[in-house]
C-alpha cells in the first residue's frame, strides 16, 4: 500500500522542521493532503501517523501488547517523571498500576469532592475582587496554581499556597525543556554543566525535594489529616506477591502525580473558560443548568451525575482542546492494520486526538464549539476511538475520573458567579509543548453574573 509522507518534509531534519515549528498545522494538513494514514520520518527513525478511529484502536487496544513506549518522547518525560505510571512499560509498569488503582476509586475521588469545592472557592473570592476593579484574570495562570492546590490538598496533604507560584513556574519551565529535548534531539545531556542544564537539574530536584517530604511525613504519621492517596499508595501491596512500592517507586509515581495530573486538568479547565467566552450560547446553556441544579447552594461530588451539559461543556473543550494532543508509540512486532497496510517492527507510530477528533468524516462543524454533540443521540454510531482524549486499552489514563470530577466541581462552582469574556482580538493561540497550552497566558474579564 502507498503511504504519502507528511507535508513539510526538507533536507536532513525530514519532517522534524515541520513538527517543531508548527506542529497543529502540520498534522491538520497531513490530514487533508494524506488521508488517514501518512508516513513520517525524522532522523534516526520513522513511522506512521495515523488518523482514523478505526487505526487508533487497533494500536491502543486491539495490539496494545505489540506497542511499547520507548520513545523520544517517553525518553524525555522519565528525565520528569521517572519511571511512573505515565512512562513505564511491561511487567513492571503492570505490577504498578494494579497497586495504584484502587487510590483511583470513584467512591474515594467523591469523598474529595468538598475540600476541591472548598479549596475552589478561594479561586472565586481572588476573582471576584479582580472583578470589582475590572482587572483582568490571567485564567491559565489561576487554572494552574488552583488544581495545583487541590492535587497536592486533596491527594499528598501538601499545603502548596505560598510555593504555587514558583512550583507551577518550574513545571512550566521543565515542560519546556522536555519539549525542546524531543524536537531537538541533539541538544547536549544533563549532564553538561551549562546554565540550561543546571536550571532544568535545579527546577528538578526542587519538586523532588517537595514530594519527598511529603512521603517521609506521611510514612512517619500515616493517620493525619489529608493525604488519603498518599497513604493508599504508601500502604498498597500487590495482589499477587503481597510486595508495596519502595520509596523510589513511591517517588516517581507520586511525582506523576504532582507534575502531571494537575497541569491535564488546568489546561482543559482554561480553554473551556475561552471557549465559552467566545459561544456565549453554550455558557448561557451551562448557567441554566447549574441554576436548576444547584440554585444558591455550591456543587458536591453527588452533583456529578446530575449535571450532563456541564460535563458535555468539557468533553467539547477535551475534543477541541486535548491537553494531551499527540501520543507516540514504538511498534514492537509488526502490526496489520488491513488493506495492504503493515506498520513494521522497530517503527514509531503516532496517534493525535487533536486531528482525529476534528475528521471532517466523523464530526460534523468540527471546528464548532457544540457541547450538544456528545448527547447520547448524537454519539450513536460514531466511533468510540474519534474520541480519545485521554488515550484508550489498558494504557488508559488511570485519572481520568479523578480529572473530569474535578473539572466539573470546579467549573460548576465558578461558572455559577462568573461570566466570562477575552479581550478584543485576544483569541487564545495554542501552544503545543509536552501539553497543549495557551500560549502567552490567558488573559481574560471576569464579571460576577448581573454585573453590567
Amino acid at each position: 500500500m502507498y503511504v504519502p509522507q507528511l507535508p513539510g518534509s526538507v533536507p536532513i531534519l525530514k519532517n522534524l522542521y515541520a513538527m517543531r515549528t508548527a506542529p497543529l498545522a502540520t498534522l491538520s494538513r497531513g490530514l487533508r493532503e494524506c488521508g488517514d494514514v501518512a508516513y513520517v520520518e525524522f532522523p534516526g527513525h520513522s513511522g506512521h501517523m495515523l488518523f482514523n478511529p478505526d487505526h487508533v484502536r487497533a494500536v491502543l487496544v486491539d495490539n496494545a501488547k505489540r506497542v511499547s513506549k520507548n520513545t523520544p518522547g517517553f525518553a524525555a518525560l522519565r528525565l520528569l517523571l521517572g519511571n511512573g505510571l505515565v512512562t513505564s512499560d511491561g511487567a513492571f509498569w503492570l505490577r504498578q498500576r494494579r497497586i495504584a488503582q484502587p487510590a483511583f476509586h470513584r467512591a474515594k475521588i467523591y469523598a474529595l469532592g468538598a475540600r476541591m469545592v472548598e479549596l475552589t472557592e478561594r479561586t472565586a473570592d481572588e476573582w471576584s475582587r479582580a472583578a470589582e476593579g475590572q482587572t483582568p484574570v490571567d485564567v491559565a495562570d489561576s487554572m494552574m496554581r488552583l488544581t495545583l492546590r487541590i492535587v497536592s490538598d486533596t491527594m499528598l496533604a501538601l499545603d502548596i499556597d505560598k510555593d504555587a507560584a514558583e512550583v507551577g513556574r518550574s513545571i512550566s519551565f521543565l515542560l519546556h525543556e522536555l519539549n525542546e529535548r524531543i524536537v531537538r534531539p541533539y541538544l547536549p545531556p544533563l549532564s553538561w554543566p551549562i546554565p540550561r542544564n543546571q536550571r532544568f537539574n535545579a527546577a528538578r530536584e526542587h519538586l523532588k525535594t517537595i514530594i519527598a517530604k511529603a512521603i517521609r511525613d506521611k510514612r512517619a504519621n500515616p493517620d493525619s489529616k489529608g493525604g488519603d492517596f498518599l497513604r493508599m499508595l504508601i500502604e498498597a501491596r500487590d495482589e499477587e506477591t503481597g510486595e508495596g512500592m519502595d520509596d523510589q517507586q513511591l517517588l516517581d509515581e507520586v511525582g506523576t502525580v504532582f507534575a502531571a495530573g494537575h497541569e491535564t486538568t488546568a489546561n482543559l479547565l482554561a480553554w473551556t473558560w475561552a471557549w465559552l467566552a467566545r459561544f456565549p450560547a453554550a455558557r448561557r446553556a451551562l448557567q441554566r443548568e447549574l441554576d436548576e441544579v444547584l440554585g444558591d447552594r455550591l456543587p458536591t461530588a453527588e452533583d456529578y451525575p446530575k449535571l450532563p451539559y456541564t460535563r458535555m461543556v468539557l468533553s467539547e473543550s477535551l475534543r477541541l482542546s486535548p491537553p494531551v494532543w499527540l501520543i507516540s508509540r514504538r511498534v514492537e512486532q509488526p502490526i496489520d492494520l488491513g488493506d495492504g497496510l503493515v506498520l513494521p517492527a522497530q517503527s514509531m507510530v503516532f496517534l493525535s486526538p487533536y486531528v482525529t477528533q476534528r475528521h471532517p468524516r466523523y464530526w460534523t462543524d468540527p471546528e464548532g464549539f457544540d457541547p450538544e454533540r456528545f448527547t447520547e443521540a448524537r454519539s450513536a454510531g460514531r466511533p468510540t476511538f474519534a474520541y480519545f482524549p485521554f488515550g484508550g486499552g489498558p494504557r488508559k489514563c488511570i485519572g481520568d475520573t479523578f480529572a473530569l470530577v474535578e473539572a466539573t466541581l470546579v467549573l460548576a462552582t465558578l461558572a455559577r458567579r462568573f461570566e466570562p469574556s477575552l479581550p478584543v482580538g485576544g483569541n487564545p493561540v495554542p501552544e503545543p509543548v509536552i501539553t497543549l497550552r495557551p500560549k502567552g497566558g490567558l488573559p481574560m474579564v471576569m464579571r460576577t453574573r448581573g454585573q453590567s
